[in-house]
């Protein structure tokens, strides 16, 4: 957690100008990922792929063929996500999809010049925020390994921290890219919903499920979207920041959190009103009714995608994991298609409480990174299951497909990373990622660290 580590903005001019070659990138990288097995962040390294895929563009490059800012740039993927010729585990112990195609946001990325350096691992089938259940191990924080790096993208994160890549591509259905960016001090995008294509990914709920970027700065994390959408719309700086409104949700999101996440959620929203932004209290009306909206929808789509494999292989799931699918064979029809309604009902909800912002601030994780193996943890107070904790500030937004993303806020007392989430317009991605880019330097404190710094 102590690593100095440069940003694809920073050092993406000097690929271009050949003073870095890509080479070195991967292959320090790569000694990064030897260096911290213990960590558990990949299930498949690909070592050779990535050095000659370096190479090839250490030649493209030296030939006048530069394709942007992410060629010749190391970036991992889940492995929930197709590359060709390389297992899709999903972290189980089920047998593996075998893709002779890579997924189209895969196919983007290479198209951008970037360079798939292996498949990190996650929660076993996205089922879970821990990411300790998985047939490969559990991946553990690089603060201290006996904690969660949060999940289902837990290994992307570590990675990222680790500087065993510049970029990573999560999956998110109920906060599985921000919950890990939050606990691990990392920046994580969920595009508002069906904006990028899920098309060769592994689904969990294909109502909520969502593909996005994460990285170690909003910078980079626009890098990767535009690549993956296939637009090109930098963050240029402008010569007089604009100024914003903020709506922060205080009914639900507020009520119960760890003290060292308020106090740097109240930082945030300090830091802001003094540089002259409007920051506003606002409500979401029915937000309480989430979790059973969001459980209603997700158990039985996952147990319905689930079901041929927990007949013929049901001993082969993490026991957590295989429970949960489970429960989703017990859901009836007239509660999932109310909870669709519903759906609609939170969506028209956030969306009035967006009405004059241009975002909803609110903290990404109640609490600071859970014990591997806690079943319960204490919340302002008061002790509740991990599980809902985890998901309680980030699932609603998969649930009406707005754009969010978490960026870092500090940390608690003893260290460990918290973040906040931006909650953006339907539609209006790439707006959000300015937005952030402009809140990033008073909720990192200035610099926008991630482990140290960026710099």
């Amino acid at each position: 957690m102590s690593l100095t580590l440069p940003s694809i903005e920073q050092v993406a001019p000097q690929v271009q100008s050949r003073a870095i070659s890509p080479v070195d990138l991967v292959r320090g990288c790569l000694t990064r990922i030897e260096s911290r097995l213990e960590l558990n962040a990949f299930i498949t390294v690909m070592a050779d792929s990535a050095v000659n895929a370096a190479e090839a563009a250490e030649r493209e490059i030296a030939a006048g063929r530069y394709r942007g800012p992410l060629h010749g740039i190391p970036v991992s993927i889940k492995d929930l996500i197709d590359v060709a010729g390389t297992p899709t585990t999903s972290g189980s112990a089920v047998a593996p999809r075998l893709p002779a195609e890579d997924a189209p946001i895969v196919t983007r990325l290479r198209d951008a010049g970037a360079i798939i350096i292996g498949k990190t691992n996650l929660h076993e089938f996205a089922f879970g925020t821990t990411s300790e259940e998985s047939a490969f191990g559990p991946v553990h924080h690089p603060k201290d390994p006996s904690r969660s790096p949060g999940g289902s993208s837990g290994g992307a994160a570590v990675a990222l921290v680790e500087g065993m890549c510049f970029g990573s591509v999560g999956t998110d259905t109920g906060g599985s890219i921000r919950i890990p960016s939050a606990v691990c001090g990392t920046v994580g995008l969920k595009p508002t919903y069906g904006e990028l294509p899920c098309d060769g990914i592994v689904p969990f709920s294909t109502t909520l499920d969502h593909v996005g970027p994460m990285a170690r700065s909003v910078a980079d994390v626009a890098l990767i979207f535009d690549a993956m959408s296939g637009q090109r719309q930098p963050l240029h700086a402008v010569a007089q920041e604009p100024k914003y409104v903020f709506g922060v949700p205080e009914p639900y999101f507020c009520d119960r959190l760890h003290p060292d996440v308020r106090a740097a959620l109240n930082r945030t929203r300090l830091a802001l009103v003094a540089a002259g932004h409007d920051v506003r209290s606002v409500a979401i009306e029915h937000a309480a009714r989430t979790p059973e909206v969001y459980l209603h929808i997700v158990l039985p789509e996952a147990s319905w995608y689930h079901a041929p494999m927990l007949s013929s292989d049901a001993d082969r799931y993490s026991p957590g994991v295989r429970l949960r699918l489970e429960m989703g064979r017990y859901v009836l029809a007239e509660d999932y298609v109310r909870a669709l309604h519903l759906r609609e009902v939170l969506r028209r909800a956030v969306d009035a409480a967006l009405q004059g912002c241009d975002a909803l601030l609110l903290p990404a994780q109640p609490i600071p990174a859970p014990e591997l193996g806690a079943t319960t943890v204490e919340v302002d107070g008061s002790r509740e299951p991990v599980r809902a904790a985890m998901l309680r500030l980030t699932q609603l937004f998969n649930i009406t497909g707005h754009p969010v993303i978490a960026i870092p806020a500090g940390a608690t007392d003893d260290g460990w990373p918290v973040g906040v989430q931006l909650v953006g317009h339907v539609g209006t991605t790439s707006r959000l990622l300015h937005i952030a880019a402009n809140v990033e330097r008073y909720s990192t404190g200035g610099d926008g660290s991630v482990g140290g710094g960026t710099g």
